[in-house]
């Protein structure tokens, strides 16, 4: 079954949920003000953990998760992977419930059910990711924490990394290829865990292996309704 997505934009709250990930909300809501089309480099392990995912297979697994499941959570696209936005600690159970999967059908006949899942990137605490812009055109109106202000930080230089540690709100490039799939839309997102993901990436990579003689649709038609999202 089909489903369909219309949140390109994110909304103001859920720009105050994406900045209070970082040290400084204040900071982060303040620069999206000023330049909403600015993506920065937020911290992952208490508000979220990020799965990346190759362009093709995270998009067969957001169908999975869409069509057949719970719905997703935020869902980004970065330099040709796709960011699944996860609950926190899903970085560090979700590659174990992978290996279990793995090793549990050793003494099976037939192929191992995560053969093909390419690696994923799994984004936890300590880790970094690019978030993108929260608009392309006009900046929302977004609502202010409670903290003090603390001076906006420079852009990096083109030596910054991209993933991994990374100062909190600290502007990307922006000649990254960058857009929301699913953009935040509440201050308290429902996010997928990892037994959700496994699932899902489970499904995608048997979904992978069905050769089809047409070509593929237009992957950038889907839309997602976002008000099955949980």
């Amino acid at each position: 079954m089909s489903s369909a997505w219309n949140a390109s934009d994110v909304t103001p709250a859920g720009a105050a949920w994406l900045a209070s990930a970082g040290t400084y909300p204040r900071s982060t809501l303040a620069l999206w003000e000023e330049r909403p089309d600015a993506p920065v480099v937020l911290p992952c392990g208490s508000v979220f953990d990020v799965v990346s995912a190759p362009a093709m297979f995270g998009r067969r697994m957001l169908d999975r998760l869409w069509d057949d499941g719970p719905g997703s959570g935020p869902v980004a696209e970065f330099r040709g992977r796709i960011l699944l936005f996860a609950a926190p600690g899903t970085a560090q159970r979700l590659p174990a419930l992978l290996e279990w999967e793995e090793w549990g059908a050793r003494d099976s006949r037939e192929a191992t059910r995560t053969d093909a899942v390419p690696p994923l990137l799994c984004h936890g605490t300590g880790d970094a990711v690019t978030v993108p812009a929260p608009s392309e055109g006009t900046s929302p109106t977004v609502p202010a924490p409670s903290e003090s202000t603390s001076p906006t930080v420079p852009a990096p230089s083109e030596s910054t990394p991209l993933t991994g540690p990374a100062p909190a709100g600290t502007t990307a490039p922006t000649r990254s290829a960058s857009r929301w799939l699913v953009a935040p839309d509440t201050r308290q997102p429902w996010l997928p865990g990892p037994e959700a993901l496994l699932w899902a990436a489970i499904r995608a990579a048997r979904s992978a292996v069905r050769i089809s003689i047409f070509p593929p649709a237009d992957r950038d038609a889907k839309v997602y309704d976002v008000s099955r999202r949980r």
